[in-house]
């Protein structure tokens, strides 16, 4: 049976601040693990004025510190914005603190544009891409493998890594490796059959997995009616227009349609980019969930939604809980 979970990218709203966004984390995170969810998740993203989880251990660490039995952890880290090490403490601290509870995802992009990246990154030579090497770095770690130099905490301790991706790449790792591969069809859906069909053709057994996990994403936006869930969903929409005009910005309040705000390739762009989004009543959430896994064949869909009026969120995400345990 497949789990259900929630991404969340703690947003920042129009008139809010990141203060505001914590709190309704952590409001989310309880109600989440009333309503059954299997793990909840924060995102590392910078320099994006409407995320708040930059910070992401630090954040990982307050919601598990408010909920009591959910996982919590990061979809994910961006691993090239740090030292394996570093990430090896940081979990290994949290799952010290929150023993059985913490999950380390691991993504390979910088989650930012190039200039925040080389601010994140002042030190790191031009070697090209490392991913590979920092994850089984990173493993040494845990496993304490990695003679001379101890993460201290963390090695020994069971943190289960996963790995995230919008292409192929990342696929053909967890693969190899025999690790759990999530894949971003919530804002990258093109490679989504590409990469599901090289993750489980090419995968190879581990001591974490002995066969494919696959964790797919997908925006939710539920309401009582479609009309209400298109409302809502115009904040994501136009979020994400902000993004692909090069001025990322705090979540905007709903309008009733964004088509008068942009043109028709940006709302080709932002149509195709949200591919994995359901939309609409619970009904409509059902029908869309049952396309998902049907598509995908994915043991956990894990859905996030960026709406602008807290208490419009949680009801989506209740929404989004009732309907997929009737099905």
């Amino acid at each position: 049976m497949a789990r259900l979970s929630i991404l969340d990218l703690s947003p920042i709203i129009e008139g809010g601040d990141a203060a505001q966004a914590f709190r309704n984390t952590v409001d989310l995170a309880q109600h989440a693990e009333a309503w059954g969810y299997h793990r909840y998740w924060l995102a590392e993203h910078h320099n994006l004025p409407g995320i708040a989880s930059a910070a992401t251990s630090v954040v990982i660490g307050h919601v598990a510190g408010q909920t009591n039995n959910i996982r919590v952890g990061a979809g994910g880290i961006m691993l090239p914005n740090h030292a394996p090490l570093v990430i090896a403490e940081q979990f290994g601290t949290l799952e010290s603190l929150f023993p059985g509870r913490i999950d380390l995802g691991l993504g390979r992009a910088p989650g930012s544009d190039q200039r925040t990246a080389r601010a994140l990154r002042r030190n790191l030579g031009s070697d090209g891409d490392t991913f590979p090497q920092d994850v089984l770095e990173l493993q040494s770690f845990f496993a304490g493998a990695n003679l001379g130099v101890q993460a201290v905490p963390g090695t020994g301790l069971n943190v289960p890594l996963y790995l995230l991706g919008s292409s192929d790449f990342s696929a053909r790792l967890a693969a190899e490796l025999g690790l759990p591969f999530a894949f971003a069809s919530h804002f990258a859906p093109e490679y989504l059959e590409v990469a599901l069909h090289l993750y489980r053709r090419d995968f190879q057994p581990s001591a974490q997995l002995d066969k494919p996990y696959v964790i797919v994403g997908a925006g939710v936006f539920a309401a009582e009616t479609d009309a209400e869930a298109r409302r809502l969903f115009s904040s994501a929409q136009l979020q994400f227009l902000s993004l692909v005009r090069g001025r990322p910005g705090k979540l905007p309040a709903p309008v009733d349609s964004i088509d008068e705000l942009c043109t028709p390739a940006e709302r080709a762009a932002i149509d195709q980019r949200t591919r994995y989004a359901a939309v609409g009543s619970p009904e409509t959430i059902g029908r869309r969930f049952r396309e998902f896994l049907a598509q995908t064949e994915a043991d956990e869909l894990i859905v996030t939604g960026q709406i602008y009026d807290h208490a419009a969120r949680l009801r989506s995400f209740e929404i989004a809980a009732e309907v997929f345990r009737e099905l």
